[in-house]
């Protein structure tokens, strides 16, 4: 693969990349190892190749990949300390989990759940003789029981000897017993445990500054030392000695109760954050119901709604457990309804049809639910007629909505979008089912409120699938944000279509209002401070940064200071005494414990049309000449797994910041000695130098050793934090919880950001 085609090539491409060469190192040295067992070089190559794929599958989401390499790794790691000596029947399970990664990394070809479960079964055995052939797995915690009063239960784990169920106290099947609770006070809760869990963020700049300190002494220490070797070659009365010694044992014992409270406090803080996400979590999980809830007979609707309509139509479910935000699920229910009333309507024929076509006379929809990457994700698809996209064309025709011209070369994704519009339908007579026009654009409009998005897909003759995706939870919120009159504002990425810079050339002036030209349109341009009153900054950029919102057909750029960033961000409302304060929806703590305000951006349009009616509205000003780009700084990224490199890397390049990589920690000294970083990001498992050595060096080369250094590890053991720091690493980020905003916030917090 080309150096140009590894830019654009997508991390699950860069992981069957990599999953085709590390299997190929795996059957190699396993091959080896059934000649040898106990060969040191080979183990040591076969377990790095399984713990690189274990991090490269969760780096991007294959649940099933971690699990295939993690149990590998751990026969390797026990075969390495000589707990187990390998056998036949142990490299014969080993090899077929090499297949079974190189399968995992070709979609075409991925293995079922079971063969999965049945790997990780074998191998617990092979490990452990002792395990039972069969894993029976843990009952399942129960539903949970939310009353409509509203009152939620909180599942708590029986005691022996349990007493009969008082009134308020029910036992569930599952042997737990159940309480009933006010969801106010679970609302309560959920905001104690939100704001724990950002004070416990707030150690980590002081984290980060302790540990510059304790370097700053270090070096001072140092240059006390140096003095004291030249200053020996002066005749000096013995009083100075005796002061320059004083000196040197004085900074010595304050570093070292430096290093020991530092120890301490980076410890108390690990621990304190660990706690208040799981505090957090649990929380959460209490608002938690299964989306079984809101399925209700709905199976009932359409079956009863096909036969009213001359139809056999059939619904399946699958992910009926899947927890979600009951407040969330109430919100569900209506663009669900529509949506499945809307596939037995236009979507399934009448069994005559089904026939002619070849297909059986009973039509199917199904509705599938599942979470990906914190997010409820809805497929509902049928198998009935399609959508028919030359009656859309004529009907967008029909009526006025486009000129025939230009109709007639709309693609098929432009096309539905139409059907998305108020007031469309494809009836030509208004049933009791459809026909009015109040159809998929209401349901795009009660998903947009759930900060979700729903898109349709279709073919001809094949049926229709609509995607949904909205939060698990209403208490967060994935939001932007940005800087406005030197306060935090933060935008829903749900009503964000795009961030851009815009250049002084691309603003133009329409009919006396400022525009830019955006998709194919002109798109109105407004100053986000005086929505939302607050003082217009002097934009001395050469760009102006702006945030393009959309609520259904309405569409504006809102400028804005600086763009801080994505952010997940837990919702506090407002006072109530506060009434509803103009184009604010609820407030929220960034990590640093400062305040954001959330924009209500719904209500934002609406101000920006009456700033537009009233004559109101305020002209940008836009800067000509600027001084010169400043340079880029730059980053050197260590480590040996191709795809955690270019995830790093294509993070970092979209940030601005000029990216240089080594695939080891030889090959990041040898980068490092010769050119210039302002920053070292760097793994600590890797082959011939791994990072701890590589940290420890550049703090002892007197040109690197001021330059910062994040490690960036797989490993989230408190004794593994404490080595990276202790060798002089600035900051330790774990990859079991990685993510771009934990990398480019730290990166931003250690050298600011990518100009210098």
């Amino acid at each position: 693969m080309t150096p140009e085609q590894m830019r654009d090539a997508s991390l699950l491409e860069l992981f069957s990349l990599e999953a085709e060469a590390q299997t190929q190192v795996l059957s190699a040295g396993l091959l080896a190892l059934e000649r040898n067992p106990t060969q040191a070089d080979q183990l040591e190559s076969c377990m790095r190749a399984a713990h690189s794929l274990k991090g490269a599958a969760r780096i991007v989401g294959i649940d099933s990949g971690v699990s295939v390499a993690h149990v590998m790794e751990d026969c390797l790691v026990s075969a390495q300390e000589g707990r187990l000596l390998l056998r036949p029947e142990h490299i014969d399970a080993l090899l077929q989990g090499t297949d079974l990664l190189m399968r995992i990394a070709t979609p075409t070809n991925a293995p079922q759940p079971a063969d999965i479960d049945a790997y990780v079964t074998l191998m617990g055995r092979l490990l452990d003789p002792s395990t039972p052939a069969a894993v029976v797995a843990a009952p399942p915690m129960a539903e949970l029981q939310i009353e409509p009063a509203p009152v939620a239960s909180i599942p708590i784990m029986d005691e022996p000897a349990e007493p009969p169920p008082r009134k308020n106290k029910r036992t569930t099947e599952g042997g737990e017993r159940v309480l009933r609770v006010t969801a106010e006070r679970l609302n309560s809760l959920l905001d104690l445990s939100s704001k724990s869990l950002v004070e416990t963020q707030r150690l980590k700049p002081h984290l980060a500054t302790m540990q510059r300190l304790k370097r700053m002494q270090n070096n001072g220490l140092r240059a006390l030392e140096n003095l004291n070797v030249h200053l020996k070659e002066h005749a000096l009365s013995l009083e100075a000695l005796e002061s320059l010694e004083d000196a040197r044992r004085l900074l010595a014992e304050s570093q070292q109760l430096l290093s020991e409270k530092n120890a301490e406090l980076d410890e108390f803080a690990w621990q304190a954050s660990q706690r208040a996400q799981v505090l957090y979590d649990t929380a959460l999980a209490c608002r938690m119901r299964p989306f079984a809830d809101v399925l209700s007979g709905q199976a009932r609707m359409v079956r009863d709604l096909g036969r009213s309509l001359g139809k056999q139509v059939r619904l399946e479910i699958e992910g009926e457990k899947t927890q979600v935000d009951r407040d969330v699920l109430e919100k569900l229910e209506a663009p669900l309804t529509h949506l499945l009333r809307n596939a037995v309507d236009h979507g399934i024929e009448t069994p005559e049809q089904r026939l002619l076509k070849g297909k059986s006379e009973e039509g199917l929809i199904r509705l599938r639910a599942s979470h990906q990457a914190g997010l409820l994700v809805l497929e509902l698809s049928d198998d009935g007629n399609g959508v028919d996209l030359e009656k859309v064309r004529r009907s967008i025709v029909e009526r006025q909505l486009s000129p025939a011209e230009t109709a007639a070369q709309l693609s098929e994704e432009e096309l539905l979008t139409f059907l998305f519009l108020p007031g469309f339908s494809l009836r030509d007579k208004v049933t009791e089912v459809s026909g009015r026009g109040v159809g998929l654009d209401a349901v795009q409009h009660m998903v947009r409120q759930l900060r979700g998005a729903v898109v349709l897909e279709q073919a001809a003759g094949e049926g229709s699938r609509f995607h949904l995706e909205v939060p698990l939870t209403l208490s967060v919120v994935r939001s932007l944000v940005v800087e406005v009159g030197e306060e935090a504002y933060a935008f829903p990425l749900a009503h964000i279509e795009r961030m851009c810079d815009l250049a002084p050339e691309d603003i133009v002036q329409i009919e006396g209002r400022q525009h830019f030209w955006h998709e194919g349109q002109h798109v109105g341009l407004v100053a986000a401070s005086q929505l939302l009153n607050r003082p217009a900054s002097q934009n001395d950029g050469a760009t102006l940064k702006v945030v393009v919102i959309r609520e259904r057909e309405a569409i504006y750029g809102v400028a804005v200071e600086r763009f801080v960033g994505e952010r997940t961000l837990v919702v506090l409302p407002l006072d109530e005494r506060l009434g509803k304060v103009q184009d604010i929806s609820a407030g929220a703590l960034l990590d640093d414990g400062s305040v954001v305000l959330i924009v209500d951006v719904e209500d934002m349009l609406r101000s920006v049309d009456k700033l537009l009616n009233t004559g109101r509205l305020e002209r940008i000003a836009r800067h000509g000449n600027q001084a010169a780009e400043a340079a880029r700084k730059r980053v050197l990224v260590v480590d040996d797994s191709l795809t955690v490199r270019e995830l790093q890397r294509k993070l970092l390049l979209n940030r601005g910041y000029d990216v240089a990589v080594a695939v080891d920690g030889m090959d990041g000294w040898n980068a490092l000695r010769s050119e210039n970083f302002d920053l070292l990001i760097t793994d600590i498992d890797m082959p011939r130098m791994d990072g701890i050595e590589l940290v420890t060096l550049l703090r002892r080369d007197n040109r690197l050793q001021s330059l910062p250094v994040m490690v960036v590890s797989y490993k989230d053991r408190e004794e593994d934090r404490r080595r990276g720091l202790d060798a002089g690493a600035d900051y330790y980020l774990a990859k079991a919880s990685f993510h771009d905003d934990a990398l480019l916030d730290a990166v931003v917090e250690l050298i600011g950001g990518a100009r210098a």
